[in-house]
């Protein structure tokens, strides 16, 4: 099998930097983890904030750091070093080689999707974002690798799409009938699409920092060469 990762993002309508921060890891006994994190407010603040929140979590996970340790860790630096005034949501998408598994850790107010031949489920439980009360803990979810699993985990830019327009607001009908009729091999364009469809929303000037994350479990073949890829594309 092979994990693949795919990531949309786009900064407010007229805001030259984004508060929304991503970044890939790889663990340290095989495997990756996506970050994504949300600073509260936009502009440079915004950015700085979940900038040092993806770091920080980076690092723990590099370090070999259990995801809800991580979360629970990075959330009592930020309590502290912005003397409990900052928020920032945070998701941890890993898909862990040691232990087989796809582990989620959820400090966000928008959901996680999880697509696999057998099943669909959202997992919206409601949880605190980190930064803000003391006693915080993510929400932590660990399911066992399937070929075809997809997992989506987006900021609120994406869930609160066309607010602002009579008429118009995200259907989460819509972003499930994405995920559902693409594979796990299209992470990329799953990722773009669901950003397109909640740009549109807006009009296409966004109302908030969005992004957009897929992973995915694909089949590979048994005998290929094991080559690790990377993409990326930075506009300005």
């Amino acid at each position: 099998m092979k994990i693949k990762v795919g990531m949309a993002k786009i900064n407010k309508y007229a805001m030259q930097h984004c508060g929304d921060s991503f970044d890939i890891i790889e663990r340290p006994y095989g495997g990756l983890s996506a970050v994504i994190a949300d600073g509260q407010g936009n502009g440079l603040a915004a950015h700085h904030t979940s900038s040092w929140v993806v770091n920080k979590a980076a690092s723990l996970i590099a370090d070999g750091a259990r995801d809800g340790a991580v979360a629970r860790a990075v959330h009592d630096y930020l309590y502290a070093m912005k003397d409990k005034k900052v928020s920032c949501t945070l998701t941890l998408l890993s898909a862990d080689l040691e232990s087989e598994t796809v582990v989620i850790s959820r400090n966000s107010n928008c959901p996680t999707i999880v697509k696999t031949d057998e099943y669909l489920t959202i997992y919206d439980d409601e949880v605190s974002p980190i930064g803000v009360n003391r006693h915080m803990k993510p929400l932590v979810y660990e399911l066992p690798f399937a070929p075809g699993m997809i997992v989506v985990s987006f900021t609120d830019g994406i869930a609160h799409a066309g607010k602002k327009y009579d008429g118009a607001s995200m259907d989460m009908k819509k972003i499930l009938a994405i995920i559902e009729d693409n594979a796990p091999e299209d992470c990329d364009f799953i990722a773009k699409s669901i950003l397109e469809y909640a740009l549109s929303l807006d009009k296409d000037k966004a109302g908030d920092d969005m992004t957009v994350v897929v992973m995915g479990i694909a089949e590979a073949t048994a005998d290929a060469p094991k080559i690790e890829q990377l993409s990326a594309s930075y506009p300005f």
